[in-house]
């Protein structure tokens, strides 16, 4: 090779150097911006799509219970009172409560369900079975593990017991799909039991009788005997959702 090729070859990659050096920073800068637009759409496609539910004024506000994790180390919910107006109507009224509890409580490291995660649709069906469908960010963004997993089951479970009595059993579905497990541990095979309370009737008093030839008795000032408790007791703060198996 001659010294002039040389010379034109050294030339050459020098250039070539230097256009790189001087392109490749626009290149990144151009990469960066498409994939801010890109972020952009797709969180204004998620704002879209996770419109508030429209309140309708009319509609009382409640106080709203919503569970919640304890903290960041006991693997136990409590509940937090919000007052929010709610439907009457059972499938709104879930979807108003599931849908603030997806927004997850003011400190971030109490959540239980995944930031990104949306209820894209909620059905109740008359024998009091609701399908709660989400969106893939529920099994995919939440930590690996049945503790994790249950917890944001429970969560769900508890929430709607609280505030939605119409719904007594849970069906899970991801996508629109039936999957074996949340994230690889808990089984979602079957619905999960919300509430077992039964319904009870409201008790008619007695009318009260007297007899022709007896005066009426005054009433006792120690008043009437305090009304019987619940038939079931309140579930304690780390009591799990269990799976309703069938016979």
């Amino acid at each position: 090779m001659t010294p002039r090729w040389k010379f034109w070859l050294i030339g050459g990659l020098v250039i070539a150097v230097l256009a790189a050096a001087i392109y490749f920073p626009i290149l990144r800068r151009r990469v960066k911006r498409a994939a801010k637009l890109q972020q952009q759409s797709e969180e204004q496609a998620r704002r879209e799509l996770t419109q508030p539910i429209a309140i309708n004024p009319g509609d009382p506000r409640v106080k709203t219970k919503l569970f919640w994790a304890a903290d960041t180390i006991d693997s136990t919910l409590v509940p937090v009172t919000v007052e929010m107006p709610l439907s009457n109507d059972p499938v709104l009224r879930s979807k108003q409560v599931l849908n603030t509890l997806l927004a997850g409580p003011v400190d971030a490291e109490l959540r239980t369900l995944p930031p990104d995660a949306l209820l894209l649709a909620f059905y109740l069906l008359p024998d009091g079975t609701a399908i709660a469908d989400f969106s893939e960010a529920l099994a995919t963004s939440i930590p690996s593990g049945i503790v994790s997993e249950q917890l944001a089951v429970n969560s769900i479970t508890r929430t709607l017991e609280a505030n939605v009595p119409q719904v007594r059993r849970l069906k899970i579905l991801i996508h629109g799909q039936e999957v074996e497990t949340l994230a690889g541990h808990l089984d979602l095979a079957e619905a999960f039991v919300v509430n077992t309370k039964p319904a009870q009737p409201p008790v008619k008093p007695a009318p009260a009788q007297t007899s022709p030839d007896k005066p009426a008795t005054p009433a006792s000032d120690k008043g009437p005997a305090p009304a019987p408790g619940p038939l079931t007791a309140d579930k304690p703060p780390g009591k799990l959702a269990q799976p309703e198996r069938k016979p």
